[in-house]
């Protein structure tokens, strides 16, 4: 499948995750191509990973974690990072988050949003034994793109009191396996590297592995090609 570029004809972004740190796995070297290039990006997080650390407590996990994705945010040009305070591991695909994932679309009013893969595997089809997605990463995935529609609907969550929002032109969707389009991100690898590593606390608790080189392997993996390009997949929908 030939890979065309990501469309340029936005200005302001909004990117969506569930955990601190999900961003981070490659979509934040795309956005430092953007923010580079003088586009607004803005983050919501579904939650604040609060269960995302072996043998820390949540109330302490859950303010350390907030504390890494704005610092990670800061990195690659983004100073707006905004948290729903859903609890993290056990989101659910349903009407509560998709009304507040439209109240943060009408306030943010993006023309781009984006999101991570939301599949129920990591591993391509066909391959066993698979790697299981994130229920989270699941629930949010869908949800995402209800609530692009939601924002837009006046008869949809009436009781928001950021007014709707209909400029939403392209959803985008993190895809690493022969995505439709890409963003070139070969200028900012060490951006995307320095933003990772700036979840030290929770990188510390994965691996003995240096919190840089356990950055670097990482961004690795999710930007470089076969043919050694550099590149952020993405499938599009329209918003």
């Amino acid at each position: 499948m030939s890979t065309a570029p990501m469309p340029d004809d936005w200005q302001r972004a909004l990117v969506v995750a569930a955990h601190p740190d999900d961003i981070e796995y490659g979509i934040a070297a795309a956005v430092a191509v953007w923010t580079a290039a003088g586009k607004e990006v803005h983050y919501v997080l579904a939650t604040r990973g609060e269960a995302g650390m072996e043998g820390v407590p949540p109330e302490i996990a859950g303010p350390l974690r907030e504390d890494e994705e704005r610092r990670s945010a800061a990195v690659v040009g983004v100073t707006d990072v905004e948290f729903l305070d859903h609890r993290d591991g056990i989101l659910v695909a349903g009407p509560e988050l998709r009304r507040d994932l439209a109240a943060a679309i009408r306030r943010h009013r993006p023309e781009l949003v984006v999101t991570g893969y939301s599949g129920p595997t990591w591993t391509p089809p066909g391959v066993s034994p698979a790697y299981v997605n994130s229920a989270d990463h699941q629930a949010l995935g869908q949800c995402v793109i209800d609530a692009v529609a939601d924002a837009a609907n006046e008869w949809i969550f009436p009781d928001l009191a950021e007014p709707r929002w209909k400029g939403v032109q392209y959803i985008a969707v993190q895809e690493m396996s022969d995505p439709p389009h890409e963003v070139d991100v070969e200028p900012q690898v060490e951006a995307a590297v320095r933003s990772l590593s700036e979840h030290r606390r929770y990188l510390e608790l994965l691996s003995d592995v240096p919190v840089e080189e356990q950055a670097r392997q990482v961004i690795d993996m999710s930007t470089l090609t076969e043919d050694d390009r550099r590149r952020v997949g993405f499938r599009l929908f329209w918003g």
